[in-house]
């Protein structure tokens, strides 16, 4: 009897195959009633998530070389499937995709069926030819905490209803071609931990954050603008670089304590550089390419390996406290007097592998010019205001040929 039950519902299972409406919900539950399976009898999913996989499979297919659905026959358990995991008779995560590293993706949509699934917790995508819009019905999936769906060709805005997955803590839709604003309602989710919507085309400003788990928030390559506003003091991981982001960061970047990555580079940013950011344990610090304006002044010893503030309009004399840093980029400022004679001294130890300084209005650096630089650390003061700068520099090709800046421009800034 039991190996007669099971044969008609396979037979059952083919013909709702090709059912995706509400009456196809109605239709399986009866058969399911008759024929007298078990709510979490061995293949018998939930009929709503079964019809939900259904609709996915559907809409997606594997790219050349992807097995991915070979496993995907629905007269079989679905929670076999691969990239199914099921939790009793419910859907809880679901892995689309190959995860191993360079595995061909998917194509085809993600299908507004997966917002049936709602006891989903997780939902990933591998990076594939997914195209199309994240669907309106992500809105039902109050259960969701993990949405990864990167490195595929995502088009359109975000669901403002995204504002209702309360549980959510991790979102990561970078490398697609997202647009429109950042919905203010994801922003304020209370559970979120890492937000990653890099390389997209987000326009407008950036929201209001409230959650104090914040902890990674990556919205670099997008065509952001205006100011920023507070930030959770919850951050460590900040990137707003690529952007068109304007204003001043003064009141900003003292909240964040706990930062270990920063990246502001390549905005219109501008105001000063609070002396407290340069004491944060970072790797490394990239404030290149803004409008940045004032002098630098760190209240102790720069410990951050790597600092970027090129092609800015700071002024002031470049401080000795920047000595412990191995690789400064400090070029295209308005940095006058003398370069610090513990950079120097630090340098010729091999102790500081590359010091930029070149385009800026310095007035002279104590160091011998038979003095040999050692290999693999670079020098470069070209365009400055000394009269006799060491002839021997590595610098790159943009700096230019010309040794010093004219005299008419030195007037009045010789330190």
């Amino acid at each position: 009897m039991e190996e007669e039950r099971f044969f008609l519902m396979k037979k059952w299972r083919r013909q709702v195959r090709a059912l995706d409406s509400p009456s196809a919900f109605s239709f399986f539950l009866i058969v399911s009633s008759v024929l007298g399976f078990p709510a979490r009898g061995v293949g018998m999913l939930n009929p709503v998530d079964f019809l939900a996989l259904q609709s996915v499979r559907k809409a997606l297919d594997d790219t050349p070389g992807s097995r991915f659905f070979a496993s995907w026959d629905f007269t079989a358990d679905p929670c076999r499937f691969s990239g199914v995991f099921c939790a009793g008779d419910r859907v809880v995560a679901l892995s689309l995709g190959d995860p191993r590293a360079g595995s061909p993706g998917l194509s085809g949509s993600l299908h507004p069926a997966v917002g049936r699934l709602s006891a989903l917790a997780e939902l990933s995508i591998v990076p594939g030819r997914v195209v199309g819009p994240l669907p309106s019905t992500l809105a039902g999936l109050a259960n969701l905490r993990f949405l990864a769906i990167s490195r595929n060709f995502l088009s359109g805005a975000i669901p403002p209803g995204i504002a209702a997955l309360r549980q959510l803590r991790t979102v990561d839709l970078s490398f697609n071609q997202l647009s429109g604003a950042i919905p203010p309602g994801l922003a304020g989710l209370p559970a979120l931990a890492n937000v990653i919507l890099c390389h997209n085309r987000f326009s407008g400003g950036v929201p209001l954050f409230y959650s104090p788990f914040l902890a990674r928030l990556d919205l670099s390559h997008n065509d952001l603008s205006s100011g920023v506003a507070v930030l959770p003091p919850s951050l460590q991981y900040l990137s707003l670089s690529w952007n068109r982001l304007t204003g001043s960061v003064d009141r900003v970047l003292p909240r964040l304590v706990r930062l270990n990555y920063l990246d502001l580079s390549l905005n219109r940013f501008t105001g000063p550089i609070p002396p407290g950011v340069f004491s944060l344990p970072l790797a490394t610090l990239q404030l290149q390419r803004n409008q940045f304006s004032g002098p630098l002044r760190p209240a102790t010893e720069v410990a951050i390996p790597a600092v970027d503030v090129s092609y800015n309009q700071f002024s002031g004399e470049v401080s000795p406290l920047f000595a412990p840093a191995r690789r400064l980029y400090m070029n295209n400022n308005r940095f006058t007097g003398r370069v610090p004679a513990t950079l120097v001294a630090r340098l010729l130890e091999g102790a500081i592998e590359v010091l930029y300084l070149q385009h800026n209005y310095l007035t002279g650096v104590q160091i011998d010019p038979a003095a040999g630089i050692p290999r693999g650390s670079s020098l470069c003061l070209q365009y400055n205001c000394m009269v006799s700068p060491p002839v021997q520099m590595a610098c790159p090709l943009k700096a230019g040929r010309e040794k010093s800046r004219p005299s008419a421009q030195c007037t009045g800034r010789r330190g």
